[in-house]
């Protein structure tokens, strides 16, 4: 090899060169996926359809019975989507959590929420999950039907619900992007 190949000759000669490598698995697996291949190592995961019938009939279920449903859950998927209806009801305390965000849509009814602040007396009930009395400076956001919400992950949030609310809650877990 000349000392002093320029970058022209490099860029000529490296294709040649990855070409006399033996294949192992693990360049195989590069030259499929960068060939725009899938590799077939894992089973993908199922898809889920809520159609409009089931979710209204699952909002129609929980505004008889309040409570929560799961709508799509899986130990695959980094998310939880669920549909909660409450009646008259006021969290204790804010809530924040370290690594799980919100995205919720109101279906029905309205809901008052606190978002943001300094928590101020703050406690963790378990790993990653926060609590506080208060949180200095929250602002008030009152929620009706079709309004969508999302609350970042450590942000502070407290909901309060006088008359009735029938929302879903995505909830992705995971690292967020750059940390």
């Amino acid at each position: 090899m000349v000392k002093n190949a320029s970058r022209r000759n490099f860029l000529r000669t490296a294709p040649l060169a990855v070409a006399a490598l033996p294949l192992t698995d693990s360049l195989l697996h590069a030259a499929t996926v960068g060939a725009g291949q899938v590799g077939a190592t894992a089973a993908p995961v199922p898809y889920t359809v809520i159609t409009a019938e089931e979710l209204h009939a699952d909002a129609k279920e929980l505004q008889a019975k309040p409570g929560n449903k799961d709508l799509a859950s899986s130990k695959e998927l980094p998310f939880l989507m669920v549909i909660t209806t409450e009646t008259a009801h006021s969290a204790a305390e804010f809530e924040w959590h370290e690594g799980r965000d919100h995205i919720l849509q109101v279906l029905e009814g309205t809901t008052l929420y606190e978002l943001g602040g300094t928590p101020t007396g703050g406690h963790s009930p378990k790993a990653g999950e926060w609590l506080a009395p208060t949180s200095e400076g929250a602002k008030k956001f009152t929620l009706k039907k079709g309004d969508t919400l999302v609350i970042p992950r450590n942000t502070p949030h407290k909901r309060t619900t006088t008359g009735s609310v029938t929302l879903t809650l995505i909830s992705p877990t995971g690292s967020v992007k750059g940390s």
